[in-house]
């Protein structure tokens, strides 16, 4: 009963012809800082003229929590990365700190990954992350959406917010963002549905008590009020999947990895807002 009811849903919502967008005439200022939330979609978009943040679709007040840093509670998570990131680990007896000066060297990272390494392999963040811990410091790797590692990638994200995403999809990544591309218009699960159906057919229409956004992960790390923590970009993948009865693909798989070049690349042209708020 409770699958036919969201199938109904579903069915309503896609019925749904007027989209609309949560807070439209809001400004999002950062520290008093203004960021672009809406922009000429990039020209290897199809079906959308217009990307927008996924800010502009959240409420007056879960937009207010992101406009200061002080109120924003991400930087809970933030403030022990800090932390983390000086602290000695491993059998090297070494921290972060002991080869990287400062999270600041890592000012621009965020706003150009997932990218394809000089081996020819895609990589993000995480992975980065874990290679330093196994390879120099002799840590034992964290798991890809626990805590530590979250809020590790929201330190290094924080450094390059306010630069504009641009994500490389030509070249050696062309492959690999295709295949991203065919998982985004992939039907799957008991639901038959894609993440398009969601993010690009249905963006700024109601699901249940909020707006559906386009899905942009600009903003990744995010702290969703819902589970009052960090939430990383393949956690958020699993989420939708496990949401349309489907089996999830592995954090860390190379679908994920595909996905996520590809939804990174829907982004190019909008701010970083590492660590932003969602609902």
């Amino acid at each position: 009963m409770k699958l036919i009811k969201i199938i109904l849903a579903m069915a309503g919502l896609v019925a749904t012809p007027i989209v609309t967008i949560a807070g439209e005439d809001s400004q999002l200022t950062i520290n008093e800082e203004p960021f672009v939330t809406s922009v000429a979609a990039p020209a290897h978009l199809e079906n959308v003229d217009t990307i927008y943040s996924g800010w502009t679709f959240r409420t007056d007040e879960t937009q207010a929590l992101q406009m200061d840093d002080f109120d924003n509670p991400a930087f809970v998570f933030i403030d022990q990365a800090i932390d983390t990131f000086n602290a000695v680990d491993g059998s090297a007896g070494k921290a972060c700190v002991s080869c990287h000066e400062s999270p600041e060297v890592f000012k621009g990272l965020r706003a150009s990954m997932p990218r394809v390494n000089g081996s020819g392999e895609l990589e993000t963040i995480p992975e980065l992350v874990n290679n330093c811990r196994t390879e120099r410091m002799g840590a034992e790797k964290w798991k890809w959406s626990g805590g530590k590692m979250a809020g590790m990638i929201g330190l290094i994200g924080l450094q390059s917010r306010g630069m504009t995403v641009d994500v490389a999809i030509n070249g050696p990544a062309t492959s690999m963002w295709e295949k991203g591309k065919e998982l985004y218009y992939q039907r799957v699960g008991q639901l038959d549905m894609s993440c398009s159906n969601c993010h690009e057919d249905n963006y700024g229409n109601m699901i249940r008590a909020d707006h559906l956004s386009q899905g942009q992960i600009n903003g990744f790390p995010t702290y969703r009020l819902k589970n009052a923590k960090l939430n990383t970009i393949h956690g958020r993948f699993k989420g939708c999947m496990k949401n349309i009865r489907a089996t999830p693909f592995k954090e860390g798989s190379d679908e994920f990895k595909a996905l996520e070049l590809y939804v990174a690349s829907r982004s190019n042209g909008l701010m970083i807002e590492t660590p932003s708020v969602r609902n």
